[in-house]
């Protein structure tokens, strides 16, 4: 999961640094039009015409660079993609959300095991979904159902590729 979120987020590292390098051979071709360009951004976010070139035109005296970069590519140094840091999460939640359905696999009967360990996950789930929510100040229902339903059809979709290419328990 870490590795995968690290490639995944690196792949965007890398488009965003593509956009900032273009956006920088923008500026030394034509700063006028980057300038302009900018002053259509904030025209369209509801500033008057001649305030917006005023702006546009201090932004880039300013920090030529930093200004499109914001406002037209919606880069921030909170939004950048950062690989390390998101391979470190994933794996971290990953270990986290593993560790209960472990836990049970661990615990439970012999018999029990598969059908005990699938319906605690679905439990698990249902009860991160609500956490998760909660904590980001959403309604609960849609995000357990949709983490209660993605996860099971992720458990139903392993375990009928399991049965197809054949299992050892």
């Amino acid at each position: 999961m870490a590795a995968g979120e690290y490639v995944s987020v690196s792949s965007q590292a890398d488009t965003e640094a593509a956009d900032i390098a273009r956006e920088r051979a923008e500026l030394t071709d034509d700063p006028d039009s980057e300038q302009q360009e900018l002053a259509e951004i904030y025209i369209a976010r509801g500033v008057e015409p001649e305030t917006a070139k005023i702006v546009a035109a201090q932004m880039m005296a300013h920090d030529a660079l930093a200004s499109p970069t914001r406002d037209e590519l919606h880069i921030t140094a909170t939004t950048t993609a950062r690989p390390v840091l998101a391979a470190f999460a994933s794996a971290g939640t990953f270990t986290a959300g593993a560790i209960l359905p472990v836990l049970l696999a661990a615990l439970l009967p012999i018999a029990l095991i598969v059908a005990g360990t699938a319906v605690g996950s679905i439990l698990f789930l249902a009860l991160l979904g609500a956490l998760g929510a909660k904590t980001g100040g959403a309604p609960i229902a849609k995000p357990v159902l949709r983490v209660v339903f993605w996860g099971a059809l992720a458990m139903l979709l392993t375990a009928g590729i399991g049965r197809l290419v054949g299992t050892a328990v």
